[in-house]
């Protein structure tokens, strides 16, 4: 009949069970921070834009103030159009980057798992 001390008990509990959810949990952690940080970042830049366009509007005093604004309408709005497609290239990137982690960090514990099962068969 094996023995195990309670130590050893307790580390490999650790070991496969909760020093993964911890790594998950940091992982998932960091990329919540970071997708939100990148909505954050997008949101100002939308809102300013706003803000800068109706400030302009606001401006406009005759023909050629309005002419003036309505040709720059078509920058802005390519701008834009730049702006949400790198806001969507950089969570499509942390998406990735998320799931590239988390899959590697499954198969690390699927490893650390087939290893302990071994040791412990071996061990009865």
């Amino acid at each position: 009949m094996p023995t195990f001390n309670t130590n050893e008990i307790t580390q490999q509990f650790d070991n496969l069970f909760m020093a993964p959810v911890r790594a998950y949990t940091a992982l998932s952690i960091d990329y919540s921070e970071k997708l939100l940080n990148a909505q954050l970042e997008a949101n100002k830049a939308y809102i300013d834009t706003g803000i800068a366009q109706a400030r302009q509007l606001l401006s406009i005093k005759d023909a050629d103030g309005l002419r003036s604004y309505m040709e720059g309408q078509q920058k802005v709005a390519k701008d834009l159009a730049e702006r949400v497609k790198g806001d969507a290239d950089k969570v499509v990137s942390l998406q990735q980057d998320f799931l590239q982690k988390s899959q590697k960090l499954t198969e690390d514990n699927v490893k650390q798992a087939r290893a302990a099962a071994t040791k412990m068969s071996k061990s009865a």
